[in-house]
């Protein structure tokens, strides 16, 4: 079978159309960040940025890694095999209603660490954002599998936008405090994923999405042996997708927990700030991963090694202003009660140089085949952000949380560079080996 040569100038044009659409997200967030800070300051932003991060990773865990695994089982030819959308779709509900139990039963616990101000009964119904949370986690990821790169661009956009118009909503209602917010996140879920799974539909084609057709439709009976091994590979991938999201966000829930939601704040504007240059990375991420996974090896691996150099000399460019203007950037937003967000912004700035490279690596493991690479370097960097956030959150607060995330990505983002330099050799021996011990014989 002859696969079609990646060209050069349609990825670039699809790279800057992805980051651009995480751009708008990005300014969608900071918008709502800012409304969120000037009605209810820095502890609201707090508990805002814990409601964006706890609920979505709840849902991923119950649905065993259902987002990471789609792009690999939606590309082809295994987007074609039988009875592959009921799978995925029983994998999906039971996730939702598993998640969402978990979460009312973890209410009183999540209440005393995370909210002690607020009521149990809210932050219980803050668990109404788990399926919707997941819903629209599941449309995305869809999206990047069967390649509608302007779908999934409008959606990576949407997500962030939506929120602002109906976090007005509940406030024009008066309805106010945490309970705006969560009435806001879970209407923007919905809205958006409705949108999405139309797209998806549309992509697929509306013979797709009856019940006949041999179990190609939507809904019929699930393949037990296909869900283990859409399970085995979402669990590989997970693995690393949770280590991601604890070595991103694990500092927030130590730090909300050491210090309360106000320090929370501010620290929560200075990583969001510092992540604009995560931007190019994770659409590099996005849209090498499905590409690679229907290539041939020689060819995944050359086209991944010639990537990782201009991937980190852009990234590293756009650093030193991202970091000269964090001081007026914060100013100018949030307000001079934002201004201890100034220099832990600046040392996370200095964390993010090498994740252009690392956006390529990833996108590489993820697409051979080998998501359990990717997860193993990961953990590494978990083990640093841990050690390194309970020595120096205590003494240093938010400045100690960036110390420590700094650390872990400069570490993790040069294992995976290195990872990819060593397995993409055109003669290399281990690489094949390290896809035959990855991949477990699935597919």
């Amino acid at each position: 079978m002859i696969r079609p040569r990646l060209r050069s100038g349609e990825l670039i044009r699809t790279v800057i159309a992805n980051c651009s659409a995480r751009l708008l997200a990005m300014l969608g967030l900071t918008l709502a960040t800012v409304l969120v800070a000037r009605i209810g300051g820095p502890a609201a932003v707090g508990e805002y940025a814990l409601l964006r991060m706890i609920p979505g990773l709840v849902g991923v865990l119950c649905v065993l890694g259902l987002p990471g695994a789609l792009a690999y089982f939606l590309a082809e030819p295994r987007r074609e095999l039988p009875r592959l959308w009921p799978t995925l779709m029983a994998i999906g509900a039971a996730g939702a209603l598993l998640g969402t139990i978990a979460w009312l039963a973890a209410a009183p616990l999540l209440t005393k660490v995370f909210f002690p101000s607020e009521p149990v009964w809210l932050i219980a119904a803050a668990g109404a954002t788990v399926p919707t949370q997941l819903l629209l986690t599941l449309a995305k990821t869809s999206l990047q599998g069967l390649e509608d790169r302007h779908g999934g661009d409008v959606v990576i956009a949407a997500e962030e936008l939506a929120f602002l118009p109906c976090y007005v909503l509940p406030l024009i209602a008066g309805v106010h405090g945490l309970a705006a917010i969560i009435i806001g996140l879970g209407l923007a879920d919905v809205a958006v994923a409705v949108d999405g799974w139309r797209r998806v539909s549309r992509r697929l084609g509306w013979k797709r999405l009856g019940l006949a057709g041999g179990g190609r439709g939507w809904w019929g009976r699930p393949d037990r042996a296909l869900g283990r091994q859409v399970a085995s590979y979402g669990l590989r991938g997970q693995v690393g997708g949770l280590i991601t999201l604890l070595n991103l966000r694990l500092d927030f829930a130590v730090l909300g927990a050491m210090a309360g939601p106000a320090v929370l704040g501010a620290y929560a504007v200075a990583s969001k700030y510092a992540e604009l240059l995560r931007l190019p990375g994770t659409a590099l991420t996005w849209v090498f991963y499905p590409r690679l996974a229907k290539l041939e090896p020689s060819e995944a691996a050359t086209v991944a090694r010639r990537m990782v150099r201009p991937a980190l000399i852009g990234v590293l460019i756009a650093a030193v202003p991202v970091a000269l203007l964090a001081a007026p950037v914060m100013r100018i937003l949030y307000g001079a009660s934002f201004g201890p967000a100034v220099t832990p912004a600046r040392v996370l700035v200095a964390g993010m140089v090498l994740a252009g490279g690392s956006g390529i690596a990833s996108a590489y493991l993820y697409g051979r085949g080998t998501p359990g690479l990717n997860s193993l370097v990961l953990g590494v960097g978990l083990v640093i952000t841990v050690a390194l956030d309970l020595l120096l959150i205590p003494h240093f607060g938010a400045l100690g949380a960036a110390i420590a995330s700094t650390t872990a990505y400069l570490a993790t983002d040069a294992l995976l560079i290195g990872l990819l330099l060593r397995l993409s050799k055109p003669s290399s021996s281990r690489h094949r080996a390290a896809v035959a011990a990855t991949s477990g014989g699935t597919p």
